[in-house]
């Protein structure tokens, strides 16, 4: 029996990673980053800002100095290959950042007093040499500012406009592009048939075909649609998510969409009761169009007494209720474990207030879409408003079965970037693993996690400074043993 419970412990403390940490500091190099100044960090134009590359190593897109952007691509041992410069004039931002395998596409939005734009650069992965720009939009700026989405592998474009009447949202014109950036389709999505009030995302195929998805019917109804490049049909798929539910008028609050390579579309929705706005459950949905179409809708998961216990337990707090939880990640296994996230993030309120990351709330779904787990990870993340929710939050990755997350956190007097790892069939969490970085825990910048990317499934790059003496933020490499 002895033997037994030794085995067990042992096994169960290298699972729990209670046990000795077991990443290892390969490589840090110089990195050069101005902050930014986001208008809404909730909805930034460009999340991931470091994208690995299949043959090895990576390419970055780094704010230098002021109007001054670099793609930059980096060798697997930290070595620049090439850095080309994005400068940009005062009316110009970055607005989206994404790569196939022969190249990188910067799209740069510009706005003027006469007009809007989205410009596309493209740039050699190879050779790093910019290849010739293309302004794919030109619109008037009394408009919305218009949109653009690229499709998982990188090698297809949709830029949109918006037909508005009055406030409200009558069409969207789009136009498809490939990779070369020639232009495929000119497209109408018309939604004279919605009502006054409706949310609407355009998502494009690696094939080119475009889904469009709409939250309507005062919110209570989830609506996809197809088009395709090669046929004027559009496949229309709808279920209702909202309703009057034992009186009370439940409506969606929050969304989150991924659409994979073959085309399959996940949906996640956040749901609220209209009059009190207090949580009331989590609704899934995988819509897949290849045949004769499927959709299937998950059961929901309810937030209820007992899950705002937990979620106290678990955070040592006495709320009184669910806020400030916003859908964050749909992370998929190559097994099709769906689990999705959500995070509470919110500010004190005030000018030059604290910003705050709080718990993670996961949900993990198996193959069929039926609920097998929940979970919830605390963490207590706050910064300046200075540093605002740059280094705030996590990095995730879908690894195989498992799930990896990323934090900056202070744990036990060690202010370090965390690995935890959660199984993505059973939701069990590993103890948060040090990434022996030592990460600087003063009101400078001190993490930026918009660079923080898997090389694979035992290789991370992130950017930190290492220490309150220095000023310095470094690029390094992380290898997990």
């Amino acid at each position: 029996m002895r033997i037994i419970f030794l085995i067990t412990l042992a096994f169960l403390l290298a699972f729990t990673g209670a046990g000795p940490a077991l990443a290892q500091k390969v490589k840090s190099v110089p990195f050069s980053y101005l902050p930014e100044q986001s208008e809404d960090h909730y909805n930034k134009r460009v999340q991931n800002k470091t994208l690995s590359l299949p043959g090895g190593g990576f390419i970055i897109l780094a704010h230098k100095a002021g109007t001054e952007y670099a793609v930059e691509r980096y060798d697997s041992e930290l070595k620049r290959l090439w850095a080309t410069a994005i400068p940009l004039s005062a009316d110009q931002r970055i607005d989206g950042f994404a790569r196939s395998a022969r190249q990188a596409t910067v799209l740069i939005f510009e706005k003027n007093e006469a007009s809007q734009s989205l410009t596309a650069q493209p740039i050699d992965l190879q050779s790093g040499q910019k290849k010739p720009a293309k302004k794919l939009l030109d619109v008037t700026a009394r408009g919305r500012r218009p949109g653009a989405a690229f499709s998982p592998d990188g090698t297809k474009l949709a830029v949109w406009q918006y037909v508005l009447r009055g406030e409200q949202i009558r069409a969207i014109n789009a136009s498809v592009y490939d990779e070369s950036l020639a232009k495929l389709k000119d497209r109408t999505y018309d939604f004279h048939d919605q009502g006054a009030f409706f949310s609407t995302t355009v998502h494009i195929g690696n094939d080119g075909t475009q889904f469009v998805t709409l939250v309507s019917d005062e919110m209570k109804k989830l609506t996809l649609r197809r088009y395709r490049n090669d046929n004027p049909d559009i496949r229309v798929m709808s279920v209702a998510v909202g309703g009057t539910f034992g009186g009370k008028v439940v409506t969606v609050l929050d969304t989150r969409f991924r659409l994979e390579p073959d085309n399959t579309l996940y949906a996640a929705l956040l749901c609220t009761e209209r009059e009190t706005g207090e949580y009331y459950s989590l609704k899934v949905v995988r819509f897949d169009t290849n045949g004769e179409g499927d959709m299937k809708f998950a059961p929901e998961f309810r937030f209820t007494p007992e899950y705002l216990a937990e979620v106290n337990k678990v955070g040592q707090t006495s709320s009184k209720r669910l806020e400030d939880v916003y859908l964050s990640d749909l992370l998929l296994t190559p097994e099709k474990q769906l689990v999705v996230v959500a995070e509470k993030e919110f500010e004190e309120g005030g000018d030059n207030s604290p910003a705050h990351a709080r718990e993670l709330h996961l949900f993990g779904y198996n193959e069929f879409q039926t609920p097998t787990w929940h979970t919830i990870i605390p963490k207590n993340q706050v910064a300046s408003a200075a540093e605002g929710f740059t280094g705030l939050g996590y990095r995730a990755s879908a690894l195989g079965s498992d799930l990896q997350f990323v934090t900056q956190e202070k744990l036990e007097g060690k202010s370090d970037l965390y690995l935890r790892r959660v199984n993505a069939a059973t939701g069990v969490v590993s103890a948060p693993q040090k990434l022996r970085l030592t990460v600087a825990a003063d009101q400078g910048l001190s993490y930026v996690k918009d660079f923080t990317a898997w090389l694979d499934s035992k290789t991370i790059v992130a950017v930190s400074r290492p220490s309150k003496k220095s000023a310095a933020l470094m690029l390094n490499k992380i290898v997990l043993k």
